[in-house]
């Protein structure tokens, strides 16, 4: 394929899986916060140095891109591991051999383990006779552990550091003498350890969860839509209260920790700054709606609008610093776009916190520069280093107003298509 290819593509902004296939043969799955960012990356001058010759070779190789978008990057994760392990694409198999890959394991027990196994330690140590459900390969293991908090939230299970509570007739112990794990405290564990829940109902959680790593949160949804409406009915509202929460986070999941996680791999901690590059970013909406934010780059004093790009905002509605963490985040997971010099953000502490913790889970280093804004929302100081800003100070003016300006227009032409 060709970069040319890719203006025939409509590739969307949103989160999913996308193959690259030569006929009708499956060369590579991938999977993506932003189809038409991630596909784009791969035509980049310097992929060799941001992916691998090999990812180079498969590009030209490829005479077809197909994609399937989903709700959010959890489902992407969940479809890219399906799909590699249904059809074993050569250029996926081929950068790790399976002993690398990291998998999802629930465990052959009464009350089962739900873990994260790297492929070396299951081919070694494990038994098929232990494990009960096994899902992978996932290519990116902290992209999997990330993904593991999330669903723990939504579904508690146990891990390896609950240990079910000793039966109380056998062992003449009162549950009350059992103590809760850590896990626990923090309600991420329903209660294995403390006798809290049985195993019929522990059983449910384990089914719901084999359901969504399986690719099925529709038919998930629809069954607790069911166990609400018959708890609702039954009268037992603690347990529709339950199922109504799960169904509201699974219907707005919120993964930004994945956007993250996968920043982390993109970026290899390197740092290629062009030093006459200024970036800022700005984010808008009304009151929560049509929520947008968008990059803006400087170069030589100069608005360098290629560059500039805009991001509809999935994670957060009115929540400035938050959105700007989803920018951010899907900002760097493409090493093929030049880092700047300095980076501006419209605010203070609350966005020049959000900018740096982005910025430290990529190992990278770039100088923020926050533009704080009067009440009539014009400029009113900058903060950040005092050289920095000195030498610097038109040009950081000029971004933020690119910012604003850009946020602003691309916001009023998202309420307009509603």
């Amino acid at each position: 394929m060709q970069r040319e290819d890719l203006d025939t593509l409509n590739l969307p902004e949103e989160p999913g899986v996308y193959r690259f296939q030569k006929g009708k043969r499956i060369l590579y799955v991938g999977k993506a916060t932003s189809l038409r960012d991630r596909v784009r990356s791969y035509f980049a001058k310097d992929i060799v140095e941001a992916r691998s010759s090999a990812i180079e070779a498969m590009v030209v190789e490829a005479d077809t891109l197909t994609w399937e978008q989903t709700d959010s990057v959890l489902e992407a994760l969940i479809l890219e591991a399906n799909l590699i392990k249904k059809l074993e694409p050569p250029y996926n198999i081929a950068s790790k051999d399976n002993k690398s890959f990291n998998y999802l394991v629930i465990t052959q027990e009464k009350f089962p383990r739900v873990l994260v196994v790297r492929g070396r330690d299951l081919f070694t140590n494990w038994k098929d006779g232990n494990i009960k459900h096994l899902f992978g390969p996932f290519p990116q293991g902290l992209a999997l552990r990330d993904a593991m908090k999330l669903v723990r939230r939504i579904f508690p299970y146990r891990d390896d550091k609950c240990t079910p509570c000793v039966d109380q007739k056998r062992a003449r112990l009162s549950l009350a003498h059992c103590r809760p794990c850590f896990n626990r405290q923090i309600g991420m564990c329903p209660g294995v350890c403390t006798g809290e829940t049985d195993a019929r109902e522990y059983a449910g959680t384990i089914h719901n969860i084999v359901l969504l790593f399986s690719g099925k949160k529709g038919a998930l949804i629809k069954e607790l839509q069911k166990e609400m409406r018959a708890a609702a009915s039954a009268e037992h509202f603690e347990a529709a209260g339950i199922a109504r929460r799960q169904i509201a986070a699974l219907t707005h999941i919120r993964d930004v920790s994945l956007i993250k996680s996968e920043s982390r791999f993109a970026t290899g901690g390197s740092v290629r700054a062009n030093s006459a590059r200024i970036e800022a970013y700005d984010v808008a909406h009304t009151a929560g709606t049509e929520t947008v934010g968008v990059m803006v780059a400087i170069e030589d004093s100069q608005p360098l609008k290629s560059a500039y790009r805009k991001f509809k905002i999935r994670g957060f509605t009115n929540n400035d610093p938050g959105a700007l963490t989803e920018v951010l985040s899907r900002r760097f997971l493409h090493p093929e776009w030049p880092y700047p010099r300095i980076i501006v953000v419209d605010g203070h502490t609350a966005q020049m916190n959000a900018a740096r913790k982005i910025l430290a889970n990529a190992g990278i280093q770039i100088p923020i520069v926050g533009v704080v804004k009067n009440e009539r929302h014009q400029p009113e100081r900058l903060v950040g280093d005092a050289k920095i800003i000195a030498d610097h100070e038109r040009d950081i003016l000029l971004a933020n107003n690119e910012a604003h300006r850009f946020a602003i227009e691309y916001h009023r032409k998202r309420l307009r298509v509603r």
